[in-house]
C-alpha cells in the first residue's frame, strides 16, 4: 500500500517564520513610504531650500549642511565656507569631520593647472589649528578631502590647500586608491552629464587613535558619500587609512551610524538605505551606462531626522562665515514638479528593491 504523502507546509507561513524580522522592517518601510507621499511631507523635506543669496550654501544638497548628531563632535567645531567647498572642522581632531562639494559639468569643464599652496587656516584658533610642522616627517600625506582637481578657479584651488581641508593620509591610500575614487566621481559628472553632491571626510574608530605633531589625530579610515539627484544613485566609498589599497562600497546609513553625522539631512531614510555599484575608477564610468543598483541596507542605523530649527541655525552659521553673505534665516520655497517627481520615483524604487530582496 502506497504511503500517504505528507501535506507540504504552507510556504507563506514558512516565509513569515523564517523572515519575521525582515517582514517587520518591510512593514515599517512600507508605512513610512505611504506617509511620505503626501504633498505636505514632500514640501517639508525641501522646505529649507531657498537660500539663493548665499553661494556658500550651494555646495550642499538643497542648501542643507551635514549635521553633527553627537554633542562630543560639536566641541570646538567650526563651520567654514570656502570657494568651491565647505568644511565642518573639529578643533579636537584638528581635521575636518566632513567636507561638502557640489560637482557639476560646468564646474568641472574648467581645467586649472595645479599650484601647491599648503597653508594653515587662520580662521581657526591657534590651539585648534593643524600646522605645516605637524605633518613634517610624520610619514603621512596632507590628504585633500575636497581635491584640487575639483576646483573651478584659482581662488578655489588656493582654498583647497588649507590644512582645514586635510587629514593625515597613508601615502598609498592618498596617491592611488583615493586618487582613483576622486577620478571616478569626476567621471560620473563629466561623462554622464549629471550633478553629484559629495561629502568626504575621516573616520575615527576605536579608543586608541594615533596622532602626529601637536595632536593631529590620524583617521582609521576615509569616506566619500555621493548622491546623484538626476538618477537617484547613492552610496559611499569607505577605505581604511593604510597602504592596503582596500576599498568597499557601503550605504550612507552605514556611514552615518559609524560617524554620528547626518550626511544628507534632506534625503529620506529610504533613500539613504539604497546602495549602488559605484565605479572604482574613471575608466569604469561609461557615458550611456547607468550605475547599477546593488542592495538595500536594512541593518544599519540611519541618523535621526534633524529639526528644521536646528538646520536653519546651521545654515546661518555657514551663511555668516561666507564673504559678504546674508545672515537672514532660510525660508522654504516651492518645490518644482520635476524634483517632486524625482523624489517620488526614488522612494518607489527603494521600496520595490527592498521587497525584491525579501523575496529572494
Amino acid at each position: 500500500m502506497a504511503k500517504k504523502q505528507r501535506k507540504p507546509k504552507n510556504s507563506f507561513f514558512q516565509f513569515l517564520n523564517d523572515n519575521s524580522i525582515k517582514v517587520i522592517l518591510g512593514v515599517v518601510a512600507s508605512s513610512s513610504f505611504a506617509i511620505a507621499f503626501g504633498q505636505e511631507k514632500i514640501s517639508q523635506w525641501v522646505s529649507l531650500s531657498s537660500s539663493s543669496d548665499s553661494a556658500c550654501l550651494n555646495q550642499f544638497y538643497r542648501d542643507v549642511p551635514p549635521y553633527l548628531m553627537k554633542d562630543s563632535l560639536k566641541k570646538d567645531s567650526y563651520s567654514l565656507c570656502f570657494n568651491g567647498f565647505n568644511v565642518g572642522y573639529s578643533g579636537v581632531s584638528k581635521t575636518p569631520l566632513w567636507v561638502a562639494e557640489a560637482l557639476t559639468p560646468a564646474r568641472l569643464s574648467q581645467k586649472i593647472p595645479r599650484e601647491d599652496n599648503f597653508h594653515e587656516e587662520d580662521r581657526v584658533s591657534a590651539k585648534h589649528r593643524a600646522t605645516l610642522a605637524d605633518y613634517r616627517g610624520s610619514g603621512y600625506d596632507r590628504g585633500h578631502m575636497a581635491p584640487n582637481a575639483d576646483m573651478p578657479n584659482k581662488a578655489a584651488q588656493s582654498d583647497s590647500f588649507s590644512l582645514a581641508n586635510m587629514v593625515p593620509q597613508a601615502p598609498k591610500n592618498n596617491q592611488q586608491v583615493w586618487r582613483e575614487l576622486e577620478e571616478a566621481t569626476r567621471a560620473i559628472v563629466t561623462k554622464q552629464k549629471q550633478d553629484v553632491y559629495v561629502v568626504t571626510g575621516p573616520v575615527f574608530a576605536g579608543k586608541k587613535l594615533k596622532t602626529i605633531g601637536n595632536g593631529v589625530i590620524v583617521p582609521t579610515a576615509v569616506y566619500k558619500a555621493v548622491y546623484m539627484p538626476k538618477t537617484g544613485a547613492i552610496g559611499a566609498y569607505y577605505a581604511p587609512n593604510d597602504n592596503s589599497l582596500k576599498v568597499r562600497i557601503v550605504s550612507v546609513c552605514y556611514l552615518e551610524e559609524q560617524l554620528g553625522i547626518n550626511l544628507f539631512p534632506q534625503l529620506t531614510e529610504e533613500q539613504k538605505r539604497n546602495t549602488y555599484k559605484l565605479p572604482l575608477t574613471g575608466n569604469a564610468v561609461k557615458a550611456n551606462q547607468k550605475i547599477e543598483y546593488s542592495n538595500w541596507d536594512a541593518e544599519s542605523q540611519c541618523a535621526e531626522e534633524v529639526s528644521e530649527e536646528n538646520l536653519q541655525a546651521l545654515q546661518r552659521e555657514f551663511k555668516s562665515s561666507g564673504s559678504g553673505s546674508s545672515t537672514s534665516s532660510a525660508t522654504g520655497g516651492a518645490i518644482d514638479n520635476a524634483t517632486q517627481d524625482a523624489i517620488v520615483k526614488q522612494l518607489i524604487d527603494a521600496l520595490l528593491q527592498y521587497i525584491l530582496q525579501l523575496l529572494k
